[in-house]
């Protein structure tokens, strides 16, 4: 049995499905901390990890789509 990928078992509509989910749950976390909704005192430092998360959000979907 091969480990190789995480999602063995899984169909491919629900990897798609999943993909799309974990998508928009980075970009929507990026933005909270963007916008300073979790009222970290220092605002570099929220925009820096908001910035990040949207990044990576972004680079998900583009590895997503380019997967499809």
């Amino acid at each position: 049995m091969s480990r190789d990928n995480n999602y063995g078992n899984m169909p491919k509509g629900g990897r798609l499905v999943f993909g799309i989910f974990m998508v928009i749950v980075y970009v929507a976390v990026g933005l909270l901390f963007i916008f300073d909704i979790f009222n970290i005192d220092n605002t570099a430092i929220s925009a820096t990890v908001g910035g990040i998360l949207c990044a990576y959000g972004v680079w998900r979907g583009y590895r997503l789509y380019k997967g499809v």
